[in-house]
């Protein structure tokens, strides 16, 4: 259901109980009252108080049907509550006036005269753990990393780097695939913010010398969000990466993650098929496991064992098996697939093939009627082909089992808010086949930049696909140990590479040239170094 239809259904409940509801944003708000919620709280349950009537405190909430939050808000505020409603860009506004501290602000609060920054950079090491325990558990300290992570997610961050320097801390949030840098905490908080990311993730705060991984688990607008943790030692101290794993913004669909209907078709057919091998190409980062969780997310049933093993378990999905790769523990993917066979899945997905060992057990199990769906690391669709047998693999098996290969990128998405069109540069033409400058008739798209982007110009992203189905004389070529170009040739002449199909999005004005090229510009490198394709 859209949040729309959902916002009409709250609205339509809450006008036969009699609870008021406002589409505007309210006149009167005491400021005063918001300190009987903390921000947490308010965060989790959607909600914001806005006055005193009597002895009760007025409420206004997302969802003012839920009761539990409205008796947690009693409990904590220790008074009655009076519930209103309010549609979700007025409650936004609202929410960002009663608990408008920020980060930055926080941080500028916190700065002072810098004079214990001086003291504490060269003793950073010799802080005893007690002391970091003491410092950490402060309030103020507390409040400070809660907002931090808590604009990274509102800001649809995907990651979180607190990277330590000589004379300064930086906080970066990587929004879109760009690393934004943010207002700087002042450097004496240091071990005291790292400290305190350490407990959250249930990590040894007294080792400091050593890489450690946690994991920590939040709520955040009624939604789970989980972050990965990764700490590692540098010159100036612990640099820590939060990686946010927010499944409430996951798009779990292949149309929402941008491929064309034409491409939806070809893996349609590809996740139809009994059993047989699909895999997804590209490097670190470019969306392979979302792809993946989309299509396991299109064909579950049931009636089907589905059972994943993967490195780590990054989203949890309902009705599937996930096994998490543990080597310390004996796990790994080779080890792990023994294991999963035994149990008789229908389909199975490896989270990466990157040895020998894993692509002949991966490859045998689709022999042998499992469907199967992986990962590989290369930057095209064909050179997947190549990079099995490269492993070891018989073509013969390979040519066998292999049904379809997936490459992929992923660029910024333009922001539907301030895109507007613009007359080709000359800088881009010169950059571009005249086939591909065919497709734009002399102009193209840019994002102006607004608020709702921050200015940026993009908002989200979007994937370039290549879909390479593999036919009769492909197998034919694989088995004959053909080179990529050759069994490239053999494709369906309607087969596009991601540059191409990138271009096509940038002349709808759903990214820009620059992204295209930037993303596949890689894949591109590789075919020219080999001599170019039979076929476009």
């Amino acid at each position: 259901m859209s949040e729309i239809a959902l916002d009409n259904q709250v609205r339509q409940r809450c006008t036969r109980l009699g609870i008021e509801w406002y589409d505007e944003p309210l006149e009167h708000v005491d400021p005063n009252v918001a300190s009987v919620i903390p921000a947490e709280q308010a965060i989790d349950h959607r909600l914001v108080p806005v006055r005193f009537e009597g002895d009760a405190v007025v409420v206004v909430m997302l969802d003012p049907l839920d009761l539990a939050a409205a008796d947690e808000v009693a409990v904590l505020a220790q008074r009655p509550v009076v519930r209103c409603g309010m549609s979700p860009e007025p409650f936004k506004k609202l929410f960002e006036t009663q608990y408008g501290t920020t980060a930055a602000r926080m941080a500028e609060s916190l700065r002072g005269d810098g004079g214990a920054e001086d003291i504490i950079d060269s003793n950073i090491e010799a802080i005893e753990a007690d002391d970091l325990h003491r410092m950490a558990e402060q309030p103020t300290l507390i409040n400070l990393v809660n907002l931090i992570i808590l604009e990274a997610i509102k800001g649809r961050a995907s990651d979180v780097h607190i990277e330590p320097f000589e004379t300064e801390l930086k906080i970066k949030y990587r929004v879109d695939g760009v690393l934004n840098e943010q207002t700087p905490p002042p450097r004496h908080l240091q071990p005291a913010i790292i400290s305190r990311i350490k407990i959250m993730a249930g990590m040894n705060i007294a080792e400091r010398f050593v890489p450690q991984d946690g994991h920590i688990t939040l709520r955040f607008e009624g939604r789970k969000v989980d972050l990965r943790v990764s700490t590692v030692p540098t010159l100036y101290g612990e640099s820590v990466v939060l990686r946010i794993l927010d499944k409430g913004s996951l798009p779990l669909d292949l149309t929402e993650l941008g491929m064309s209907d034409k491409d939806v078709k070809i893996m349609d057919r590809l996740l139809d098929v009994p059993h047989g091998m699909l895999l997804v190409s590209g490097p670190t980062g470019s969306g392979k496991t979302t792809t993946l969780y989309a299509g396991l997310q299109k064909i579950f049933s049931p009636e089907l064992k589905i059972i994943t093993i993967e490195d780590p378990v990054e989203y949890e999905l309902h009705g599937v098996n996930q096994i998490p790769v543990n080597p310390k523990r004996g796990l790994t993917f080779a080890s792990g697939l023994r294991s999963i066979l035994r149990q008789d899945p229908d389909i199975i997905m490896v989270g990466e093939i990157r040895d020998g060992e894993t692509a002949e057990i991966a490859v045998r199990s689709a022999l042998t009627g499992h469907l199967v769906f992986s990962t590989i690391h290369t930057n095209d669709a064909v050179s997947a082909v190549t990079r099995l047998i490269d492993m070891g693999v018989e073509p013969f098996l390979v040519s066998s089992v292999l049904e379809g290969v997936l490459a992929q990128r992923l660029g910024r998405r333009i922001c539907p808010h301030c895109r507007r069109e613009v007359p080709m540069p000359d800088a881009l033409t010169h950059r571009l086949s005249q086939s591909e400058l065919a497709l734009f008739n002399d102009k193209c798209y840019e994002g102006a930049g607004c608020e709702k982007c921050n200015e940026s110009g993009y908002r989200g992203r979007i994937g370039f696909f290549e879909v390479l189905e593999i036919n009769g004389p492909m197998r034919r070529a694989i088995s004959q140990r053909m080179g990529a170009l050759d069994i490239l040739g053999e494709a369906h002449n309607t087969h596009l590479r991601m540059r191409t199909d990138g271009l096509i999005k940038a002349a709808a004005g759903r990214t820009t040239i620059d992204e295209v090229l930037r993303a596949t510009q890689d894949a591109e490198e590789e075919l020219q170094m080999t001599g170019g394709t039979k076929k476009s």
